[in-house]
């Protein structure tokens, strides 16, 4: 059984901002899977699906950013996910918009939801999809990444998007971590 959970804020005002990434990742997986997020469980909304015989739950928690750990404890305990069958896929400031970055484990950064979801499950011991975003104004944090993305922006988020649905795809078919990283991790200069 495979656990995905994409980070964001469920309002719709929130819907094309850089804190949604997540969530627009998690989107993407879904269409590709062929499923909805039709289930509201442990405060999240979910998709179910199967994959080479497994479960697959794609979840985006509810529980707004700041409280996401809340959210992806509670889902970890329901459906008593094994160690490395969690990933959570997330915006990332602190490197270049269009950038990916996986990784098999490790702190936080700078990224609250993050921060609170290591707190509530105890580990830091699970993969994670970083969408870069970068910080590319003199707003404050909290304003840049609630900002609305410009087309432009979109256009450079759009091919990252698309590039870490694929990886988390991969990773819910088997594949090794190593290998998703190896193919997935791009730069933005490479996008």
């Amino acid at each position: 059984m495979y656990l995905v959970v994409g980070l964001g804020n469920p309002e719709k005002k929130y819907l094309n901002t850089w804190h949604n990434m997540g969530f627009m990742c998690v989107d993407r997986l879904a269409k590709k899977l062929e499923v909805s997020f039709d289930k509201a469980e442990c405060r999240c909304v979910t998709a179910h699906a199967r994959v080479n015989g497994e479960k697959v739950i794609v979840a985006k928690p509810l529980t707004y950013m700041n409280l996401s750990g809340e959210a992806v404890s509670e889902l970890v305990h329901k459906y008593k996910v094994e160690k490395g069958h969690l990933i959570v896929a997330y915006d990332d400031i602190d490197i270049p918009l269009g950038s990916v970055r996986i990784r098999k484990e490790g702190s936080a950064g700078t990224h609250n939801g993050m921060r609170n979801i290591i707190k509530m499950i105890s580990t830091t011991d699970f993969p994670r999809v970083r969408i870069g975003t970068g910080k590319q104004t003199q707003l404050a944090l909290v304003d840049f990444v609630l900002s609305q993305l410009t087309e432009e922006d979109k256009k450079i988020a759009d091919v990252a998007l698309d590039n870490a649905a694929e990886a988390l795809l991969q990773f819910v078919e088997g594949t090794d971590i190593d290998i998703v990283m190896q193919k997935h991790n791009v730069k933005a200069s490479a996008c």
